[in-house]
C-alpha cells in the first residue's frame, strides 16, 4: 500500500514528511504516535483502508497472470476489507501481547506504555479466528514461524492440485 503513489502522497500531506524515512520506507513509529496518540486513527484508515481491496485484488491477478499456484497477501485490514469468497483461503498469524510488545520495541524502540496503548486501540484479531482457515501463533522464533507456515503451504499444495 505504500507504494502508492497516491496513498504516499496523501499520508505526507496528511501526517507530515516524516510519515517517511530517508530511505524511502514507512515510518511506523511517526505514523503510530500520529494515530494512536493523536486520536487519529480515523483519519489513517480513511486514507488507507479505501485503497485495499483494489490493490489486492490487481496484485492477486498479476500472480495468476504469471502463474503463481498459491500467493499470499499479508495485510491486517484484509478481514474488514475483502469480500468473503474473493480468496480461497485465510491464515491469521497472531501473537501475544507481551511478545507484540517486545516486537515493536525492537523495531522501533516505542515505550511499552506507547506500544500498549496502541494495542488497546487496535482490533482484537482473536476474536476473529472463526472467519479464518488457519491461525498461526507467532510466540517463537523465525524459524518456528517459518516451520508452522512451510506446513499450511505443504497442506495447500494437494488442494490446489485438484
Amino acid at each position: 500500500m505504500v507504494t502508492n503513489p497516491e496513498v504516499k502522497q496523501q499520508l505526507i500531506d496528511h501526517f507530515g514528511s516524516e510519515s517517511f524515512l530517508e530511505n524511502g520506507q514507512l515510518n511506523t513509529k511517526h505514523l503510530a504516535k500520529e494515530a494512536f496518540e493523536k486520536g487519529r486513527v480515523k483519519e489513517l484508515n480513511a486514507i488507507v483502508h479505501p485503497k485495499l481491496p483494489a490493490a489486492a485484488s490487481q496484485e492477486i491477478e498479476e500472480a495468476e497472470a504469471q502463474g503463481y499456484d498459491i500467493f499470499v497477501y499479508e495485510a491486517a485490514l484484509l478481514l474488514e476489507n475483502l469480500e468473503p469468497g474473493s480468496l480461497d483461503y485465510i491464515v491469521l498469524v497472531l501473537a501475544d501481547e507481551n511478545h507484540r510488545i517486545e516486537r515493536v520495541k525492537q523495531r522501533d524502540n516505542s515505550s511499552e506504555a506507547e506500544i500498549k496503548q496502541r494495542i488497546k486501540k487496535q482490533r482484537n484479531f482473536e476474536k476473529v479466528t472463526d472467519r479464518v482457515d488457519y491461525v498461526i501463533r507467532n510466540n517463537g522464533t523465525l524459524e518456528e514461524l517459518e516451520k508452522k507456515a512451510e506446513i499450511i503451504y505443504q497442506s495447500l499444495l494437494p488442494e490446489r492440485d485438484t
